[in-house]
C-alpha cells in the first residue's frame, strides 16, 4: 500500500484496505478502497419501484407535478419494447401512483427531463432503439402528451438535454451505438431542427456527459464509447464540436460517464464505468487535460452506469456505480481514499442509477434501473453501529 493513504470511519482496527495501482503520472488524490464497512451512512432497500420485473434501461428524477418532491421516470424496453412509466412521489418517498408515458410501447433507453417548451415545467424526451425518438410535453400536473419526433430511427442509447449553443434554449444531444451522433437544436417553443451530426459515424457511443471542462463558459461533451472505440472529449468552440481529444486507455469498454470535482481541486474530473476492467477517474488539470487516471473498484464488476453525489453531506462527491451480476457499489469519498459499500442483490442486472433526495430529509436516495428484476429504491439512512457493509 505504499503511496496510498487509507482513511476509515468508525473502528479503524477493522479496516482492510486494498491499494489500487497508480497510473504512471502522480495525482494529489491517492485512491485506496476501505472495505471495513464502518461507514456512517447505509442504504436500506424500500418497496421496489413497481411490482413487475421490466427491461429497464435507465431511471430519471424530476418534479413533474410541481409539488416540490422528486418523481421518477422509468425508461423501459431494453432490447424489447415495453411501456415507459412515470411514478409520482407522495412527498415522503412513496411511489404508489404510476402513469404510463405515451400510448405505445417502445424500446426506450433514456428519458431525461427538462423544460423544452418554455412553460416552466419539466418535459421528457425519449431515446428509442429502432424507432423515432419522441418529446412528451407536460401539462404542469405530471400528465404528458406526445409531441414531435426527432431524428430518424437509430440505435439511440443516451440523451442529454442542455443548452449546447448558448442561445438560452434547451437542445437534445442524441448518441447512437455504431451510428452517427446528432445534436437537435431547440427554439424554446418545443420545436427542434433537423439535427447536426457530430463525432465519427462509427463511434459506437453508449453514454455522454456535458460540462464546461476548459472554463470558457460553454458546455463540452464527454463520450463513452464501446465496441473498441476510444473514449473522447468534443470541445465546444462556440460554433461546433469538431475538436476531439481522446481520453482513457484507447481500448476501454466503457458503459457510463459522469463529470464532477472528485479530488477537491475545484476542477472537473471524468469518472467512467467499465466492463472487463476496473472503473477509473481521470483528473482534470484545468487546461483540458485528463491524462492522470486512477482505477477503482473490481475488474469483474461489469459496471454499466455511474453517478456522482454527496451522499453523506461531508462536502465532497461520492461515486455510485451500477453493476450487472454483482452488487451495486457506493464509493464514499474520504478525501484520500474511497470507502466501498455494496447494496442491492447479487445477481441483478442494474443498467442505470439515479440519485436524489426523495423523502425530503436532505440526504440523497438511490434508484436503480434493473433488467429482469423490479427496479429498486434505497433509502439513505444512518448506519446502526457504524454500518455493516450490507443493506439492512
Amino acid at each position: 500500500m505504499d503511496g496510498c493513504r487509507v482513511i476509515g470511519r468508525g473502528n479503524a482496527a477493522l479496516a482492510a484496505a486494498i491499494a489500487i495501482a497508480a497510473a504512471p503520472l502522480a495525482s494529489t488524490l491517492m485512491f485506496a478502497v476501505d472495505l471495513s464497512g464502518a461507514q456512517e451512512r447505509t442504504f436500506r432497500p424500500l418497496r421496489p419501484l413497481g411490482a413487475a420485473s421490466r427491461l429497464t434501461a435507465s431511471v430519471h428524477l424530476g418534479d413533474v407535478n410541481g409539488d416540490g418532491a422528486l418523481d421518477v421516470v422509468v425508461a423501459n424496453g431494453r432490447h424489447w419494447p415495453e411501456q415507459n412509466r412515470v411514478f409520482l412521489n407522495d412527498g415522503r418517498g412513496g411511489f404508489t401512483l404510476a402513469r404510463p408515458l405515451g400510448d405505445e410501447e417502445d424500446g426506450t433507453y433514456a428519458a431525461p427531463l427538462a423544460d423544452l417548451d418554455g412553460d416552466s415545467d419539466l418535459d421528457i424526451a425519449t431515446g428509442n432503439d429502432r424507432t423515432r425518438n419522441l418529446v412528451f410535453f407536460n401539462d404542469g400536473a405530471g400528465r404528458f402528451e406526445a409531441g414531435p419526433t426527432f431524428g430518424a430511427p437509430s440505435s439511440t442509447r443516451s440523451l442529454t438535454l442542455a443548452d449546447l449553443d448558448g442561445d438560452g434554449y434547451t437542445d437534445i444531444l442524441v448518441v447512437n451505438r455504431g451510428r452517427q451522433n446528432f445534436i437537435f437544436r431547440g427554439d424554446g417553443t418545443g420545436a427542434f431542427d433537423e439535427g447536426t451530426p457530430f463525432g465519427a459515424g462509427d463511434d459506437s457511443t453508449i453514454d455522454v456527459a456535458a460540462a464546461d471542462l476548459d472554463g470558457d463558459g460553454d458546455l463540452d461533451l464527454v463520450l463513452a464509447n464501446r465496441d473498441g472505440g476510444a473514449n473522447a472529449i468534443h470541445w465546444n468552440d462556440g460554433g461546433g464540436f469538431d475538436r476531439r481529444t481522446p481520453y482513457g486507455t484507447g481500448s476501454d469498454e466503457t458503459r457510463g460517464v459522469a463529470i464532477g470535482d472528485v479530488d477537491g481541486d475545484r476542477l472537473p474530473d471524468i469518472v467512467v464505468a467499465n466492463i472487463g476492467e476496473a472503473n477509473a477517474v481521470y483528473f482534470g488539470d484545468g487546461n483540458g487535460s485528463f491524462v492522470r487516471g486512477r482505477p477503482f473498484g473490481r475488474e469483474d464488476d461489469r459496471s454499466f452506469a455511474v453517478r456522482l453525489a454527496d451522499l453523506d453531506l461531508d462536502g465532497d462527491l461520492d461515486i455510485v456505480v451500477a453493476n450487472a451480476g454483482a452488487r451495486n457499489a457506493v464509493y464514499f469519498n474520504l478525501g484520500g481514499a474511497l470507502e466501498e459499500f455494496r447494496f442491492g442483490c447479487d445477481d441483478c442486472a442494474t443498467y442505470g442509477i439515479a440519485v436524489g433526495d426523495l423523502n425530503g430529509d436532505g440526504f440523497p436516495e438511490i434508484v436503480t434501473a434493473n433488467s429482469g428484476a423490479p427496479n429498486g429504491l434505497f433509502a439513505n439512512v444512518r448506519a446502526e453501529g457504524g454500518g455493516s457493509g450490507q443493506p439492512q
